[in-house]
């Protein structure tokens, strides 16, 4: 017995969507290193500047086991497209029967697709953040600069303190 059109199309809508979905992640990319500013040291020269930077590169790439932000998105983004497809098709199957279950996984792809868009950026952006963390703190521990802002660089002055009056003469 065929299909019912309607089925055959949203499983073939659910497709399209899934491949634009891809399409779309795959054009957008994060650098593959640091995204913060470390400059050298007042005793250090171009040269130990380089190397120290590519030493704590390395670093850094450890401290994250060696993802990139773009391959922690990617997992993340497949990981709850996959979740909503298996919950779309479970849903559908217990309200539909079999026509309800390729309905739902199509439409639990689409949804979990647009979920995971998010959840991958939030990866994506935690990965980074780990890493700069790391390589700023290698470059700080081998003598370079980091910048800071210079409200964090104020002195701030206690409200309503002075300074006492030195003691009476003898």
């Amino acid at each position: 017995m065929p299909k019912p059109m309607a089925t055959r199309r949203t499983a073939s809508a659910a497709g399209i969507a899934a491949g634009a979905v891809l399409l779309l992640a795959a054009c957008a990319t994060a650098p593959t290193g640091p995204s913060v500013m470390v400059l050298p040291g007042d005793d250090k020269t171009f040269d130990q500047f380089r190397a120290d930077d590519y030493e704590c590169r390395q670093y850094a790439s450890y401290q994250v086991q060696g993802t990139t932000p773009d391959d922690t998105a990617a997992q993340s983004g497949v990981k709850s497209a996959a979740v909503g497809a298996a919950v779309g098709a479970l849903a559908g199957g217990l309200i539909g029967g079999r026509d309800g279950a390729a309905t739902g996984a199509g439409a639990g792809l689409i949804v979990g697709s647009a979920g995971g868009a998010g959840a991958a950026r939030s990866s994506q952006m935690t990965a980074q953040r780990r890493y700069d963390y790391a390589f700023q703190q290698c470059m700080y521990a081998k003598g370079h600069k980091i910048p800071v802002s210079g409200y964090a660089t104020t002195q701030r002055r206690g409200r309503g303190y002075a300074v006492p009056p030195p003691p009476p003469p003898r």
